[in-house]
This record gives structure tokens, sequence and C-alpha cells, in this order.
């Protein structure tokens, strides 16, 4: 029997604004189609956790794009974390043990890839207070303590300097996806 690995794939910029609309129920039988298994969806915004043949997730990624472009017409940006690279950014959260801290208001941007020095550099020099930012490995963590209605440094500035494929998540989903992660472990 073969091993099968536990995946973590977030779309960027699905089901927003009216834009880039694909039902989470066609996303599954897309997946499926795919050869994963136990697939599951988490809201609207493009969040899936599935099982694979061990193999190489950024593939996965790649043909899941491919898979939506083929289908839908369009093609986000699909990144993927293990559950233990989900387990790292949650215990690398610079805001851990801050109860003032409402994780609604905390996002973790999923970088593809890491950012280079220069771009990491840009972001942590805007001035962005009352938010804050800070970048471990391929994560960006930003708190937002007004919300993000009208945040200081929008987050499309932020991708802009990253020149890198990413999508956000509020801290409250990150943990759900974990969660659900860690279920189909078993």
């Amino acid at each position: 029997m073969k091993t099968m690995a536990v995946v973590i794939a977030m779309l960027r910029g699905v089901n927003v604004g009216g834009y880039q609309k694909l039902n989470m129920e066609a996303l599954r039988t897309l997946c499926g189609g795919l050869g994963l298994r136990d697939v599951q969806t988490y809201i609207q915004s493009g969040n899936v956790v599935f099982r694979q043949d061990t193999g190489d997730p950024g593939a996965m990624a790649r043909r899941i794009e491919d898979g939506i472009q083929k289908d839908f017409g369009f093609r986000p940006n699909v990144i993927v974390r293990t559950p233990s690279e989900l387990r790292k950014v949650i215990a690398n959260n610079p805001f851990a043990g801050r109860p003032e801290i409402e994780p609604n208001r905390l996002l973790a941007v999923f970088m593809a890839s890491a950012p280079t020095r220069q771009a990491r550099e840009q972001i942590l020099a805007m001035p962005c207070e009352p938010e804050e930012m800070h970048i471990k490995d391929r994560e960006l963590y930003v708190y937002y303590p007004n919300g993000m209605a009208r945040p200081k440094i929008p987050l499309v500035r932020i991708e802009k300097l990253l020149q890198i494929p990413s999508t956000a998540r509020n801290w409250n989903t990150v943990n759900k996806l974990l969660a659900m992660a860690e279920d189909l472990e078993g």
C-alpha cells in the first residue's frame, strides 16, 4: 500500500468580489479527478485539504492550477504546505503570547518561496503603525489592530514588493486548516 501524504492547498484570489468564481464542490470534483483522495474544502476562498500519493506538493499545485485554467478559464496561484510546515507557521507566530491579538485581525501571507533580501528589507522598512509585520521563512505575519477594511499598507502593495506568488489567510483559518489536515493524518 502506498503512503499518502496530506497536503493543504490555498488558492489565491478565488471568489473575491465576484471575480474568479469557483464553486467548492466543483473544486473538490476537479481535485478528485487529479487522483487526490479525501478532498475537503473550507469556506469559499479556496482552501483544500487532501491526501496524495507521496510526491512533490509543488507539482500537484501546478496540476491544480492547470486543471482550474482548463475547466474554469482562469489560473489562480496555488500555494501548498504540509501539516508539519503549517505547524511550524503556527509555532513561529511572532504574536503568540500577546493576549490583545485578535485572530481574525492576524494574517499569515503564505509565499511560494522565501522573499529576496531586498524585498524583505523594503517590506519591513515600510512605516505601518499601528499595524505590525514580521517575516519568517516563507510567511509574512501581519497584524491589523484596527481591522483590514482600511489598512495603512494594503496587501496588494506588499504583494507587489514581494514579487512572489502568495495568498493570505486569517489566523482562525490557518488553525482550522491545520485541524483538518491533522484529522486526515489520523
